[in-house]
């Protein structure tokens, strides 16, 4: 019981922070580095990010953790809502560019914000209709408090984008939705330099 409770605590928490913004806007938040006042010491310790982790449920009911963003040089984790227009509108997009890649490359993942392993029939239903609507082909992990605390607690608006490397590190963060063109040239961008480092 106390497992149900904290989820619905979990699912009443997010989407109350996720209600407050369904973007269609887009920006970059800046890694900590070009942040970093010039006048900074650059022989000191930079900031240490804990690598992403996490276990949780695909829509389908297939388990998996953040071991699978060892699978490719570079993750698009997409934060989404069933009530979000801009996420929905962006989907067919991400689902085609998923496709274009090989998988060793570059994969999608997205995250269902309002919509938990708790979740009702109906309302799983109703968000795996919209997948299938969009064709966004690609897993769909739903909200637990591992993706929650792990990734999700300064979200405040939906689409937010996460980009992650084969070591598990964030590399770059888009708030909002973007069109097909602009999301291959950031994708392009970050691969290139996950090829090359």
């Amino acid at each position: 019981m106390k497992k149900y409770i904290m989820t619905f605590v979990l699912t009443i928490a997010t989407s109350a922070l996720l209600l407050s913004g369904c973007s269609s806007k887009n920006s970059t938040v800046p890694d900590s580095d070009s942040s970093q006042n010039a006048s900074d010491n650059s022989n000191e310790l930079q900031e240490f990010k804990p690598p992403v982790s996490f276990e949780a449920v695909t829509i389908d009911g297939e388990t998996i953790s953040s071991d699978i963003l060892s699978d490719a040089k570079l993750t698009m984790i997409n934060v989404w809502a069933t009530y979000c227009n801009p996420c929905l509108k962006e989907m067919p997009s991400l689902g085609e560019i998923a496709a274009s890649y090989a998988p060793e490359d570059f994969q999608i993942l997205g995250i269902i914000s309002d919509v938990t392993i708790t979740s009702d029939e109906k309302t799983l239903t109703f968000a795996q209709e919209l997948i299938d609507k969009t064709k966004a082909n690609y897993r769909h992990l739903l909200l637990n408090e591992d993706l929650y605390y792990g990734m999700l607690l300064e979200v405040s608006a939906v689409p937010t984008t996460f980009f992650i490397n084969s070591d598990k590190q964030i590399v770059d963060t888009i708030i909002g939705a973007m069109k097909k063109s602009d999301w291959e040239a950031k994708i392009e961008e970050l691969l290139s330099k996950e090829t090359n480092k």
